[in-house]
């Protein structure tokens, strides 16, 4: 398999996918015209990996192609996140209920020598699904934003499933969550800051949120998206300063680009592209 997947072919998977750096030397698998890691992707793991210093059992609910909790692994695991280092690194369960996303991070595991640490599972988060082991220390997702109605539906269906809410919303979200919580593990994602379904989605799941942050994707801006971090130990909020993604002039800010650097996204001694200012 390994010696298809260094051709770019994935095992069940008919159009073209691209292999890309995703965190330290790890690559993950994507398909060239559908849906791809995003920022929101990276924060949801900044988050995890600084309130969850201590996870060693971690799982990623509508876990896609994997990015959100093979960053935040990395990020635990690499000790960017940990002083000292893990004796023993921590493991990763990824629940997809999308058959190509599921094969395309079941390539990205082969392709990093992971499978002794991560466990791919294809199932709907909002259903009993068979290998799960709660209690976890640490649950993330990145659910999609827009109810069916309010936007154009995607013809490419993976794509689809990542924008539009197709199988369940954050309220789905943070009741499979609370599910698999211990007492004092953390569930950390992200939704729309103006979006008033995402602070009401956690106490209906019997959840208390513990930290937040607003994402500015440019200076000057509203706040784009919130990064939640909830308990079911009910406690005191506290509200982590904005991340500014750009500044007005559309770099980087230097915030930003810390961050990339401590999830191995970004080498400590790299520098953004003359592009940079203007990509995503």
């Amino acid at each position: 398999m390994k010696d298809l997947l260094e051709q770019g072919l994935v095992p069940g998977v008919d159009e073209a996918v691209t292999l890309d750096r995703l965190a330290g030397d790890w690559k993950i698998f994507q398909l060239a015209a559908g849906h791809r890691f995003s920022v929101d992707d990276q924060l949801v793991a900044w988050m995890a990996s600084r309130v969850g210093t201590e996870a060693t059992r971690l799982i990623d609910l509508g876990a896609g192609l994997g990015s959100v909790g093979l960053i935040t692994l990395w990020a635990l695991g690499s000790g960017a996140a940990r002083t000292p280092a893990p004796t023993l690194p921590p493991t990763l369960t990824m629940v997809e209920a999308q058959e190509q996303s599921h094969r395309l991070a079941i390539a990205t595991l082969a392709i990093n020598g992971l499978h002794d640490r991560v466990i791919a599972l294809l199932g709907d988060m909002r259903g009993p699904i068979q290998g799960l082991t709660p209690p976890y220390d640490l649950v993330t997702g990145s659910p999609p934003y827009f109810p069916l109605g309010t936007g154009k539906v995607s013809p490419h269906p993976q794509k689809a499933a990542c924008r539009m809410e197709l199988r369940g919303t954050i309220a789905d979200y943070a009741l499979a969550a609370a599910s698999l919580l211990g007492d004092s593990s953390w569930f950390v994602a992200c939704f729309p800051a103006r979006d008033p379904r995402g602070e009401a989605a956690f106490p209906a799941a019997g959840l208390c949120v513990r930290a937040s942050c607003d994402v500015i994707f440019r200076e000057g801006m509203d706040p784009m998206i919130r990064l939640y971090a909830a308990q079911r130990l009910a406690g005191p909020r506290v509200v982590w300063p904005p991340l500014t993604i750009r500044a007005k002039d559309g770099r980087w800010t230097e915030t930003y680009m810390a961050v990339r650097r401590e999830l191995g996204v970004m080498s400590p001694d790299e520098t953004p592209r003359p592009t940079d200012g203007a990509a995503g």
